[in-house]
C-alpha cells in the first residue's frame, strides 16, 4: 500500500485515502508522512499540486519587515531638493489635481509645501539617494532594489494595510503568507510555514489585527502563527502542569480518533486540518523554544544587530528571530513595526523610528548574505502608503507633519532574485506624482509570488462559486527588478 500511495501521489483524495487505509490514528499518521499536504483543501481540485511551484523559483522564503503607519518617503529614500527650495510655498493646484484627500487635510485652506529637514547622500554603484537617518541601510545600498514608485488606492491605514497584506481592502481574505503556505507547503514540519512578530516604536502606532495574518477561506493550517515576547512565545503551546509528553501524546491520539470519526461522517476538511494543527503544536513544543533562544548567538552577531537584539519584543530581536526562523525553513516571516504615523512632530519621531530599525534591517540582509541565504530569501521593507509633500496643519520649523498619500511611496527589496543595487521608478520634482515605472500593490504581490515560483494568475482557490487569488483580477510581474 505504501508503494501504491507513493506512485499515485496526489491523484488520491482525502476520502479515498481514509476509506482505503481504514480508520484509526495510524492511517492519519501514515498519510501525514507520505502525503504531507493530504489535508489541504482546494489545491488538488484547482489544479495546483501543493508544495510544487509552477516554475523554478528564485527564492524559497520571504521576510517582510512591514513598517506600520507609513514612513515618509521624503525623509528616507525620495530625495527632493526642489521641495526644500519651495518650502512654505503653496502646493501648485496643477500638481495636486483632483486627487482624493483624507478628512484630516481635505478642509485645509492652504497646502504649504515642506522640504525634508534631513540631508541625503548618494551610495553604492546605483548612486541611490539615502537619508542621513539611515546610515546602516546606506552601507548595504548595493544589495537593495529601491522602488520609489509604489502606489495604492487606499487612503486610510486599515484598508491600505489590509490591501497590501491580503490583496483586498476588506477583511476575511487570505494573507500573502497564507497564500504561500497554501501554494508551497511547509519546509520544516516542526514549525509553521507562516509566522508573525510584532514590535512598536516611539511614534503614533496604528493597530495591527489578526485579520492581517488570517487564512481567510483557506484551510486554517495556513494561518499565521503569532510569536510573542513572553515566556510562552506561542500561547497555549506548553503542556499544563502535571502533564508529561506521554500523557500529551495519548490525549492527541484520542482526539485524533474522535476527529477521524467526525470526518468520516461529515467530510469537513476543517476537521482534518484541526488534527494537523494539533500535531504541529506537539512538534512545536520542542522546536519553538530552540529557535526562540537568542542566548547562544555569538558576540559578532549581537554586535551586528545591536544590543537591543537581546531584548525580547524589540525590532532588532525580531529581525534576528526572523533570520533564525527563515534558516529553519519557515516559509514566510512577517514583522510589523508600529509607530510611523507622523501627522505632527515628524522630525523628532521619524528620527527615533529610523534609529529603531536601521541597524537591524541592514544587519538582517548582511547576516543572510554571509550565511549564503540571501539569494534564496526575499527581504522586503516598507509601509502601506506614502506621505504628502505638503504639511498637515500649519508649517512650523522642525515640527511639521505629513498626511497620508497613496499616490506614491518607497519600499526596498533585497535578495530572492531581485536586482541588487538599483533604483526603480521615479516621482516628480515635488515627490507627489509618479512619472516613471509605476508599481501597483497587485504588481508588487504578483512579483513576490513570481520570485517563489508561483504564477499569481494560477494560484487560485474556489470559494462560494468564485475563483479567488491574491492579486484579484489584476497585477503584472515587475520584470524590470528581476535579475
Amino acid at each position: 500500500m505504501d508503494k501504491e500511495i507513493l506512485e499515485h501521489g496526489f491523484s488520491w483524495n482525502r476520502r479515498r485515502f481514509l476509506s482505503t487505509m481504514g480508520m484509526g490514528v495510524g492511517s492519519l499518521a501514515l498519510g501525514s508522512l507520505l502525503m504531507p499536504d493530504l489535508f489541504s483543501n482546494g489545491g488538488i481540485e484547482e489544479g495546483l499540486t501543493p508544495g510544487i511551484p509552477h516554475f523554478a523559483p528564485k527564492a524559497k522564503r520571504v521576510i517582510y519587515l512591514f513598517q506600520n503607519g507609513a514612513p515618509s518617503q521624503q525623509e528616507l529614500f525620495d530625495y527632493k531638493p526642489k521641495l526644500r527650495e519651495m518650502n512654505g510655498k503653496e502646493m501648485p493646484p496643477s500638481v495636486r489635481g483632483n486627487q482624493r484627500l483624507t478628512g484630516m487635510t481635505a478642509n485645509q485652506a492652504h497646502f504649504p509645501l515642506v522640504g525634508s529637514f534631513v540631508d541625503f547622500k548618494q551610495y553604492g554603484n546605483s548612486r541611490a539617494w539615502i537619508s542621513d537617518l539611515l546610515p546602516y541601510t546606506a552601507k548595504i545600498a548595493d544589495e537593495l532594489c529601491i522602488i520609489k514608485s509604489m502606489y495604492t488606492e487606499a487612503i486610510n491605514h486599515d484598508p491600505a494595510l489590509t490591501f497590501l497584506q491580503t490583496g483586498s481592502q476588506q477583511g476575511n481574505r487570505p494573507s500573502m503568507g497564507a497564500w504561500l503556505s497554501y501554494g508551497l507547503g511547509n519546509e520544516n514540519k516542526n514549525l509553521p510555514a507562516f509566522t508573525v512578530l510584532l514590535s512598536r516604536g516611539v511614534g503614533n502606532g496604528q493597530g495591527v489585527y489578526s485579520k492581517l495574518w488570517s487564512n481567510g477561506f483557506l484551510d486554517s493550517i495556513h494561518q499565521g502563527v503569532q510569536f510573542s515576547k513572553g515566556e510562552d512565545p506561542v500561547l497555549y503551546l506548553r503542556d499544563q502542569e502535571g502533564m508529561d509528553r506521554k500523557a500529551r501524546r495519548d490525549m492527541l491520539d484520542n482526539i485524533a480518533e474522535l476527529n477521524e470519526l467526525s470526518y468520516q461522517e461529515f467530510g469537513d476538511p476543517e476537521i482534518a486540518a484541526k488534527v494537523k494543527q494539533y500535531e504541529m503544536a506537539y512538534r512545536m513544543q520542542t522546536a519553538v523554544p530552540e529557535v526562540m533562544d537568542l542566548s547562544k548567538e555569538p558576540d559578532d552577531i549581537v554586535k551586528l544587530y545591536g544590543p537591543e537584539c537581546l531584548v525580547p519584543g524589540t525590532f532588532a530581536a525580531n529581525c534576528l528571530l526572523a533570520r533564525k526562523l527563515s534558516e529553519n525553513g519557515v516559509r514566510f516571516v512577517q514583522l510589523y513595526h508600529q509607530g510611523w504615523d507622523q501627522h505632527g512632530n515628524l522630525p523628532f519621531e521619524i528620527a527615533k523610528q529610523a534609529k529603531d530599525v536601521d541597524q537591524a534591517s541592514a544587519a538582517l540582509v548582511t547576516d543572510l548574505k554571509q550565511r549564503g541565504l540571501l539569494d534564496e530569501t526575499l527581504v522586503i521593507w516598507g509601509g502601506e502608503f506614502g506621505r504628502t509633500s505638503y504639511t498637515q496643519g500649519t508649517l512650523e520649523k522642525d515640527n511639521y507633519g505629513r498626511d497620508h498619500h497613496p499616490r506614491c511611496f518607497s519600499i526596498w527589496m533585497a535578495g530572492g532574485g531581485v536586482k541588487p543595487g538599483i533604483v526603480y521608478g521615479e516621482t516628480d520634482e515635488l515627490g507627489y506624482n509618479i512619472i516613471k515605472d509605476p508599481v501597483h500593490v497587485h504588481d508588487f504581490q504578483a512579483t513576490v509570488l513570481n520570485q517563489l515560483g508561483l504564477d499569481h494568475k494560477k494560484l487560485i482557490f474556489k470559494h462560494l462559486g468564485r475563483r479567488y487569488r491574491l492579486t484579484d483580477i489584476s497585477g503584472e510581474v515587475v520584470k524590470g527588478i528581476i535579475s
